[in-house]
């Protein structure tokens, strides 16, 4: 779950990060009045969930607080990489010296978090990566340990910070330390941090990214999730436990496992098909849960047809059965379906099946070939 910097700011305050003075608007009249505070020079920034705002009008530079409600009133309903902007952060404009980069993110590989620092920051940090990889510090760490000061200090020193700064710096990377740990994070991003003309650091943007499985023990947090960013089939998808993303095919998925599903989907292509969404109704699914699915199916207009692949381990078969059969009962399915199931009480589930006259299939193989010649 991503959150807005103005967001992810303010948690960095909560952990003694210094970022600049400011608050977010939702109108021109409340832009003024947080100008109107800083009482100086102010940055009005978009608040979306993509990058680019600069270059899409989305950040401007205000000398005062009537300059201020006009550049918020400007970006204020505009759309970015197809987002709209509800909200505007104001910030006291900060005379800036030079850029860093820092952000904490998960090295799969090392299977630990890894902390990273470049004195090329303000700029997307993967383009650096790619064009001058050199310039990028990186320092490992360890999951019982945590950063230490000499790591702080390897980086300060890398990216050639002064002497005076590194301090500050190893209070500022420890922090951000904290709250990637503390908010189950996946990503903790301060870009740029700069160094001030009067020679402090502060973070004047920032990004973080939450696991989302963990956000059932985070629950202040997941109150931060902005719901714009997802279709309503997504949001309907959350509040019932099930994990949907929507794909540009015409052959809707339900399946009870995250990897059985990407299996279904790598079948469905490698037969000729198109899958149209992934949709996992995890283990222990109730038959209300596989309807609750299938309404969330069907109300993409380009299925043509619907496969189900579930695997009886904890999912028991004949749930799912009662499931299929009471969601076509209540929400009226106009499609085919194609239901392949295993496992335990299987056959009890494909009679329930063979009582409402759904096409069944022996493996996934032969469900992906029905789906597809339903579907053509």
């Amino acid at each position: 779950m991503k959150l807005h910097e103005y967001q992810s700011k303010r948690l960095f305050a909560k952990y003694g990060i210094p970022i600049p003075k400011g608050d977010v608007a939702s109108t021109a009249a409340e832009a003024v009045t947080v100008a109107a505070k800083i009482d100086g020079n102010v940055v009005v920034k978009a608040q979306v969930l993509v990058g680019g705002r600069g270059k899409a009008g989305g950040v401007k530079i205000a000398e005062d607080k009537a300059a201020a409600g006009t550049c918020a009133e400007k970006i204020l309903g505009m759309e970015i990489s197809g987002l709209p902007v509800r909200k505007v952060l104001i910030d006291e404009a900060v005379d800036i010296d030079t850029e860093i980069y820092l952000g904490i993110t998960n090295d799969r590989i090392a299977k630990c978090p890894v902390i990273m620092a470049s004195a090329a920051g303000g700029i997307d940090i993967e383009e650096v990566a790619v064009d001058a990889p050199e310039k990028i510090v990186k320092e490992h760490i360890h999951p019982f340990l945590g950063l230490k000061n000499y790591q702080t200090r390897n980086m300060a020193v890398a990216i050639k910070l002064p002497e005076r700064l590194w301090k500050q710096f190893d209070d500022i990377c420890q922090s951000l330390h904290n709250v990637y740990t503390t908010s189950d994070a996946t990503l903790a991003e301060i870009n740029p941090l700069v160094v001030t003309k009067v020679g402090d650091l502060l973070a004047v943007d920032g990004k973080m990214v939450l696991d989302e499985n963990a956000l059932d023990r985070q629950g202040d947090l997941e109150q931060l999730r902005d719901s714009d960013l997802e279709t309503v089939e997504e949001n309907e998808a959350r509040r019932h436990g099930l994990s949907y993303v929507a794909l540009d095919g015409d052959i809707g998925c339900m399946v009870n496992g995250a990897g059985l599903a990407m299996g279904t989907m790598d079948i469905i292509k490698h037969f000729g098909g198109e899958p149209a969404n992934f949709l996992d109704i995890g283990g222990g699914a109730s038959a209300e849960k596989v309807a609750a699915a299938l309404r969330i199916i069907l109300k993409d207009g380009r299925v043509k047809v619907l496969l189900i692949n579930i695997f009886g381990g904890i999912t028991r078969c004949d749930e799912v059965a009662k499931g299929v059969v009471y969601a076509i009962d209540e929400v009226g399915v106009d499609v085919p379906m194609v239901v392949r199931l295993v496992g335990t009480n299987e056959k009890e589930g494909r009679e329930l099946l063979s009582s409402a006259k759904l096409s069944t299939a022996s493996s996934l193989a032969d469900a992906a070939k029905k789906a597809i010649a339903l579907a053509a």
